[in-house]
């Protein structure tokens, strides 16, 4: 028994020494932290299911360069390659639009990669909202606009 833990104490110490111990990590300052963004998950409404399951991520965020600036960005998978979807960060929670954030034009559709996915940011004329509710929602494209086929409500940022 004393013999496996030396050993297994010996691997350690040289599994360490080869990594040198520490790794380094990478910071980027021109990205919005995490903490200081609206950050979302977006899913197809329960209506959808068994019919179309995208899903994705969204967030906005202060533009780094213009704090008179919003920055907004969405990804999404699992949607129909080739397909063309209008987005947008929308007031309310999802399932009660209380209206668009910014010009409707400000937001360019996202164009759905062979593999499924695709993603975009922009950047919105407007301050970045510190107070409110606020979601993200994907719509079957520019002629369906009533149908959603994601949707996710944005958490507001770490105080």
């Amino acid at each position: 028994m004393k013999a496996q833990a030396a050993v297994s104490l010996a691997l350690a110490a040289i599994a360490l020494a080869s990594c040198g111990g520490h790794q380094s990590v990478e910071i980027n300052p021109n990205t919005a932290p995490v903490a200081g963004r609206w950050n979302g998950v977006l899913a197809t409404p329960p209506e959808l299911a068994g019919i179309v399951q995208v899903s994705g991520q969204a967030w906005m965020g202060p533009d780094p360069k213009d704090l008179d600036k919003t920055q907004a960005s969405v990804s999404i998978s699992n949607a129909v390659p080739g397909g063309r979807h209008p987005w947008h960060v929308h007031r309310g929670q999802c399932g009660t639009d209380k209206g668009i954030l910014g010009p409707p034009d400000a937001y360019p559709p996202l164009k759905v990669e062979k593999d499924g996915r695709a993603s975009t940011t922009t950047t919105l004329p407007i301050g970045f909202p510190k107070t409110g509710e606020f979601f993200v929602n994907v719509h079957a494209s520019s002629k369906n606009m009533s149908t959603i086929v994601a949707c996710g409500n944005l958490a507001p940022p770490a105080r």
